[in-house]
């Protein structure tokens, strides 16, 4: 059992102090977001600020779930999300790997252009234009091609695999593994805490991105979960006004928390499952550069 000295127990002790508070202060912003979202109109007129609602009333969530152009944007976004992390994962991973061989000829080339591509792009009409000439347009995998790969989740894989032993794949050459054998079962499996990382950047690109959905888009069928969110706040004074004339509880602020809680909950379910592996793969990737 470790020893502290009586000091040193109270330094513990005021930093397990000062992260509870950093961490409630963290927390309160989304936890006073699910509040309201909750609250009726009247009572948030009446109270200004609710810790917590007299009456839990759901009926901004219904209103917002109540047309079928939301439940069609989340079919698209989840499509997206769980297409482009994989491709994604894919089209890095058999990238950064022959990246990482230090006898790949004109490796240093390839990582410049990579790495120039985080600094420097075509532009916005230029990119249009290409998406546009490869028949992208109005599809749903205008969404997904355009950014199915990141420079910057390349050098990450990258530095992952050049951490990695090289006794482990010199062993498995010595057994006779071909270079595909030794990259599919001997590296790939030990790839989980970097792949986790690397796909947690894509979901959330692909779940939070909104401007290629208005850039590429013109068919609101296609439309992902953001740009509807966006079209539904727009409207919301129109909601409002039909929500007086009903006597419906809904108010606007209500509304509006309703829809950023709908948005970004689903992110928040995925991330305590990958939190571990998350961490463990950016630190690794971070070491060599």
């Amino acid at each position: 059992m470790e020893y502290l000295s009586k000091g040193e127990k109270m330094a513990k002790s005021i930093n397990y102090v000062v992260l509870f508070v950093i961490a409630l202060v963290c927390l309160f912003p989304f936890y006073y977001v699910v509040v309201v979202s909750l609250t009726t109109e009247t009572e948030l007129i009446r109270k200004g600020i609710v810790w917590f609602p007299d009456q839990v009333t759901f009926d901004a969530y219904k209103r917002l779930f109540s047309g079928a152009a939301l439940i069609k944007a989340y079919q698209i976004t989840l499509f997206r999300t769980i297409i482009g992390t994989t491709l994604g994962l894919v089209v890095t991973f058999i990238t950064a790997y022959p990246l990482s061989r230090k006898m790949l000829p004109g490796r240093s080339i390839f990582m410049f252009y990579i790495v120039f591509t985080m600094l420097f792009n075509g532009g916005l009409i230029p990119t249009y234009l290409v998406v546009q000439s490869i028949g992208l347009l109005d599809t749903v995998w205008a969404l997904i091609m355009p950014g199915i790969i990141g420079a910057f989740n390349i050098i990450i894989m990258r530095s992952f695999f050049e951490q990695l032993p090289p006794e482990i794949e010199e062993s498995a050459k010595v057994d006779g593994a071909g270079e595909l054998q030794t990259m599919s079962k001997i590296v790939f499996p030990l790839t989980l805490p970097v792949m986790a990382t690397v796909g947690l950047f894509y979901a959330v690109y692909h779940w939070n991105s909104y401007f290629d959905g208005v850039m590429y888009l013109n068919n609101p069928d296609l439309f992902p979960l953001q740009v509807v969110l966006r079209n539904i706040l727009l409207s919301v004074e129109s909601l409002f006004v039909e929500a007086i004339e009903t006597n419906d509880t809904v108010g606007k602020l209500a509304f509006k928390m309703a829809a950023v809680i709908s948005t970004t909950l689903p992110i928040l379910v995925v991330y305590p499952f990958v939190q571990k592996y998350f961490t463990q793969g950016a630190t690794l990737g971070a070491v060599k550069g």
